[in-house]
């Protein structure tokens, strides 16, 4: 049988077509990830608003996203590599961490870059992030349905007008079920 090169052209297209749509059948019948907008949830504490956000759930993995925005003009937060008790008393950690069914899955990051200011009495540099919001990030790991809670600590200050009461272990709550995670009460 001779068979024209048109032909074989055209039965290659077909095979590579078809092999290409059973590729994408299948990629999309693995997607775990829910649709719709991420489970988010904001509050105000101390002169920052923060809003707590999940994101790229691919069970048993997700990413918490939590923007801290200072509520004045003028206003920095502290770097998450800070101290717990700061620098010589000084300054508070910007941190995010998880209980329950929820576990870090590696380390904070923030996304604006650490800068250090000298403050009065204090010898050591203290590494602050730019003033304004900063951006952070955490991957957790799922340990199953239930119960988690995001704890974020947190203190903004001006170097003109000094520093808001710092906020440690601020508790949110979050329920994990086979639909996803919800903010909410217990």
């Amino acid at each position: 049988m001779n068979v024209s090169p048109y032909a074989r052209h055209s039965r290659k297209a077909r095979l590579a077509a078809a092999l290409l749509s059973l590729t994408a059948l299948t990629a999309c019948g693995e997607q775990t990830a829910a649709t719709g907008p991420a489970p988010t949830t904001s509050f105000t504490e101390n002169g920052v608003t923060v809003t707590l956000s999940v994101s790229a759930w691919q069970p048993p993995r997700a990413t918490l996203t939590a923007v801290f925005t200072p509520e004045e003009k003028g206003f920095h937060l502290y770097s998450t590599d800070l101290p717990a008790t700061g620098i010589e008393g000084v300054g508070r950690p910007t941190s995010l961490d998880v209980t329950g069914v929820l576990r870090a899955d590696g380390k904070l990051t923030a996304a604006a870059d650490v800068r250090t200011i000298s403050v009065p009495g204090v010898d050591a540099p203290v590494p602050v992030y730019p003033d304004g919001p900063v951006t952070t990030t955490l991957p957790v790991r799922l340990d199953g349905n239930g119960d988690a809670t995001v704890l974020l600590g947190y203190a903004s200050c001006s170097t003109q007008e000094g520093c808001t009461i710092p906020v440690a272990d601020r508790p949110v709550h979050l329920r994990v079920t086979d639909k996803g995670p919800t903010f909410g009460d217990r």
